[in-house]
């Protein structure tokens, strides 16, 4: 008997062999998962570093 898997797009149990779109469980799954990373929706939260302002140096912002 196959070992199964769940689809990473639906949760329905996925075969990995004999598969021609594994890891997902269909086409339609892969193509789901392919639009939404075409769509960024798998960006990840980063934080922006702090920006600089140049117009407002200290006397410390300088090097002797």
């Amino acid at each position: 008997m196959p070992r199964t898997f769940p689809c990473p797009r639906c949760g329905e149990p996925s075969v990995w062999e004999g598969n021609e779109f594994r890891p997902f469980c269909s086409e339609r799954c892969k193509l789901i998962d392919l639009g939404a990373w075409a769509n960024d929706e798998y960006r990840l939260p980063t934080q922006d570093a702090p920006q600089h302002d140049k117009g407002s140096q200290n006397e410390d912002d300088y090097e002797d």
